[in-house]
């Protein structure tokens, strides 16, 4: 194999072109904005930052955060200390130090938009605005809104998300999480270097009513929108079958991050699974084995990485946001353990370093819930009781 072509310049393909460039491969990242902002909170995780030290170990502004207030109706809100904190950049930072990572491993950089893909064995005809590229193999890195039909994920209704947000001048010390009412998402604030990304996510409902969600919020808030800049973006959120049946691979591609579908459902968390894909199509591409089986291998180490996870965490995403537990809401409840329970706040830490796979979710919870009923009680007891005494 000579020549790689990537298709796409955020987190994933720049982490693919960096280790195949790094492996002596020819690569050719081709994207038509490079670095730019996208509507999210840009929180790298505990998983994501441990697996790859790069992405805390830089130069790049950044914020390590701790603090993390999480707010439900009929909850209140609870403020989580962050054992192993997030670290927050803006996209446009994040992005260009990626790409400066993936230009020193010796990649070529190409601002220019692909607008055609044409398979001609043994290898591909890519048409951009500027000409014609050959290349023997694409890593598709286009994102969720993938013009090229032929490749990547083929999404349905019920696979998507709207992701909306605001960039706002302003500074604050703390995460701040708002789950909502009948919402398959939440509301975010993030403090980045130098201003807030105020978003929200959702699904099954129009990016009108989101909007309108996040900007009430604001509102109740205090949060300024009059210099504030808004960002729209759609994001994956596959479903049980969309996961089953999710396209990352092909004859000479293998689809990464948002183009391969590969976002957490519940929590819309992207840049972890962006790096890895990247990581995994560039280990794929640089096997020496057959070409036609490197799809299957791509499909096997996803799936076997973090793909069955995710396809079961589809399967509880709607229950956690939208459920009910103890005639009250999921989230609400979430936070009423979180108040009264160490080992529920455990659980609850180890989902927000991306340490705690939803596979084994259940029965880490069946394990701890006689423990957590325990302490509710002992709880309830002691404010009722005790305290109510040591008034009288």
């Amino acid at each position: 194999m000579k020549t790689v072509a990537v298709l796409g310049g955020g987190p994933a393909g720049s982490s693919a072109a960096e280790r195949l460039a790094r492996a002596g491969l020819r690569t050719i990242v081709l994207d038509e904005k490079l670095a730019w902002e996208k509507p999210c909170g840009g929180g790298i995780t505990y998983k994501a930052y441990s697996q790859y030290s790069y992405l805390i170990d830089n130069d790049t502004p950044k914020k390590l955060v701790t603090d993390t207030f999480l707010a439900a109706p009929k909850a209140g809100e609870f403020k989580m200390l962050l054992a192993r904190p997030l670290v927050i950049y803006s996209r446009v930072d994040l992005n260009a130090m990626l790409l400066r990572r993936a230009e020193a491993a010796g990649a070529e950089i190409e601002k220019t938009r692909v607008v055609g893909l044409e398979r001609k064995p043994p290898g591909w005809e890519i048409r951009t605005r500027s000409g014609k590229i050959e290349a023997d193999f694409c890593v598709i890195a286009t994102g969720a809104r993938n013009p090229l039909r032929e490749v990547g994920t083929q999404y349905t209704a019920q696979d998507t998300m709207y992701a909306l947000g605001y960039w706002v001048p302003s500074e604050q010390a703390h995460i701040d999480i708002q789950f909502l009412p009948n919402l398959e998402g939440y509301i975010w604030v993030f403090p980045r270097s130098g201003h807030l990304s105020v978003g929200i996510c959702g699904k099954s409902e129009s990016a009108q009513c989101l909007r309108g969600r996040l900007e009430r919020y604001m509102e109740e808030k205090g949060i300024c929108r009059k210099e504030a800049k808004f960002y729209g973006h759609m994001l994956p959120a596959l479903d049980s079958r969309g996961w089953r049946n999710n396209r990352v691979a092909g004859d000479g591609w293998l689809a990464v991050g948002d183009a391969g579908g590969l976002v957490d459902p519940i929590t819309g968390e992207g840049l972890y699974y962006a790096v890895r894909s990247g990581d995994l199509a560039s280990q794929v591409v640089l096997d020496e084995q057959e070409p036609a089986r490197k799809a299957e291998r791509y499909r096997q180490l996803i799936a076997r990485d973090f793909g069955l996870d995710l396809t079961y965490g589809a399967g509880l995403a709607k229950r956690l946001f939208c459920g009910a537990m103890l005639y009250r809401a999921v989230p609400s409840r979430m936070i009423q353990f979180m108040k009264r329970s160490p080992k529920f706040c455990e659980i609850m830490q180890d989902l927000f370093a991306g340490t705690q796979p939803y596979l084994e979710l259940k029965s880490r919870l069946l394990r701890n819930v006689n423990t957590t009923l325990h302490e509710l009680l002992v709880s309830f007891l002691f404010r009722k009781l005790i305290l109510g005494e040591t008034q009288v």
